[in-house]
């Protein structure tokens, strides 16, 4: 999550950084149904074509983080892998690293993937087990994928920048125990190449459209890459799904989704044993990010955000939950 700072509507640097790419100039109403969240996405369209600009603050990314991302996303395609599609820029080029008025900011736009997300859909059979299809052939692609450049971070890099958060919050024992309660879990874990690799994170329903015509999975927002246990992807993914299905069908629902993933690659070994480890990772980085974005306070702010930092401290409160219980 950007610090709030990063949150309000600018079109005028929209429209700036939109200038390195080709579109339709009729098609900038369109940017009225932005969203900001890790990013900034403001939809436009190219001969006819829906398109999605994106774009941060270079304080808030890593140039060498988001180039590793798009390299993967290009692996993941060239095999056949259905993940949303960079646009080159006007000069050939998926990055743009720009200076504004604003300051630095990175910027890549891709093309719109078809279908709808999975959460607007009826979550039939056919849909979940294709969700955990697309899973499991993401984790057989990452298990062969060795990275040109270089690599994205690790679960361990993560953990490192969830302590730095922390320092800034001294009164934060809980979470900065939990850090390390994480850390020493995840480090006695076995590591191979059936189990660990680079996985998606946000594999969740917002992020996997499921196309009606094809019967096929798309994946979108790869920005949180990582190095990590397949189980996270898994746990991030039932997760997702035990929010949108009445409790007396998650079994029947969750075999669905398994079988799916069997179909593309094999489940890793004592995967179930190693789901609630994840869950308190995804709290725990989600509480830092929280935490840090949020910490800025500015006098006379407007209503949006002061309901805005309602809900967020409401999402520390859930994810805190957890702290220091013991791991098993």
């Amino acid at each position: 999550m950007l610090q709030l700072k990063y949150l309000f509507n600018n079109e005028d640097l929209a429209r700036m950084l939109l200038e390195y790419w080709k579109y339709d100039p009729d098609s900038l109403e369109m940017f009225r149904h932005y969203r900001i969240s890790s990013n900034a996405i403001y939809p436009f369209r190219n001969e006819g074509g829906t398109q999605l600009l994106r774009f941060a603050p270079a304080e808030e990314k890593r140039k060498e983080q988001i180039s590793a991302e798009l390299e993967f996303i290009a692996y993941l395609r060239e095999n056949g892998y259905e993940a949303l599609e960079p646009v080159p820029s006007r000069e050939g080029r998926v990055l743009i690293e720009a200076a504004t008025p604003w300051g630095g900011y990175f910027a890549s736009v891709f093309r719109r993937v078809p279908g709808v997300p999975i959460h607007r859909t009826n979550f039939s059979d056919e849909v979940i087990a294709a969700h955990g299809k697309a899973l499991g052939k993401l984790h057989r692609l990452s298990s062969l994928y060795s990275p040109s450049g270089t690599r994205r971070w690790s679960c361990f890099d993560v953990l490192d920048w969830v302590q730095a958060v922390l320092r800034a919050f001294p009164s934060e024992e809980a979470a900065a125990g939990e850090a390390a309660r994480l850390r020493e879990y995840f480090s006695g874990l076995p590591v191979t190449a059936g189990n660990y690799g680079l996985i998606h994170y946000d594999f969740e329903y917002d992020n996997v459209f499921f196309d009606e015509a094809s019967g096929v999975c798309h994946a979108i927002d790869f920005d949180d890459a990582m190095y990590h246990w397949y189980a996270m992807d898994i746990e991030q993914a039932l997760h997702s799904l035990r929010d949108y299905i009445r409790p007396e069908c998650f079994s029947q629902k969750k075999e669905q989704f398994i079988q799916g993933y069997l179909l593309e690659y094999e489940l890793p070994e004592d995967w179930e044993s190693v789901l609630p480890a994840c869950r308190r990772f995804a709290d725990l980085y989600g509480y830092a990010r929280v935490l840090r974005a949020s910490s800025e306070r500015w006098r006379h702010e407007p209503e949006w955000m002061r309901q805005l930092r309602t809900q967020l401290s409401e999402v520390l409160r859930e994810r805190a939950a957890g702290f220091g219980k013991a791991l098993q």
